[in-house]
């Protein structure tokens, strides 16, 4: 029979590695969406109620993450996993609200033009910018990485 290998220290370095990472990914997750609320807000992105949605997930996600870092368990890193879920999903269904609102801005204007008139009209377009709910879809990304790369997280999956 072969020994196996000691690998504690590795394994602790390493492990360290990846708090320290996540801890990384925390930070930035929270400067994301505080600064995509500040826009929001400043924007006025509320004007009408589909426009609350981003506004309301941000809260959820600042109050989630909070009972995630305060008394960590299963139950918080699955509310950080729903939300953040939530987040790409409503990425996706900015980037098509965005880009039926600049559709039909642009028709309005022009009823006459192009599919690839009308395509590329959209594309540049400053309001709605069609691709500002990507960041709604990374903040997403980007909690869903912090949450799976919790070795806690990892354990209780098994």
């Amino acid at each position: 029979m072969d020994a196996q290998p000691s690998h504690t220290g590795a394994d602790s370095a390493g492990a360290n590695r990846i708090e320290l990472l996540r801890h990384w990914i925390l930070l930035i997750l929270v400067l994301g969406l505080l600064g995509t609320v500040t826009e929001l807000v400043l924007l006025e992105h509320y004007e009408q109620p589909l426009q609350f949605v981003p506004l309301v997930l941000i809260a959820t996600a600042v109050g989630v993450l909070l009972w995630e870092v305060r008394r960590p368990d299963a139950a918080s890193r699955r509310a950080v996993q729903i939300v953040m879920a939530l987040f790409v999903l409503a990425g996706f269904l900015g980037f098509a609200a965005h880009f039926r609102g600049s559709a039909e801005y642009q028709l309005e204007l022009n009823p006459d033009m192009s599919n690839w008139e009308l395509l590329e009209k959209i594309v540049r377009a400053k309001a709605p910018p069609l691709l500002a709910p990507g960041m709604m879809l990374q903040l997403g990304l980007l909690g869903l990485a912090y949450v799976f790369s919790d070795s806690r997280f990892r354990r209780s999956e098994k």
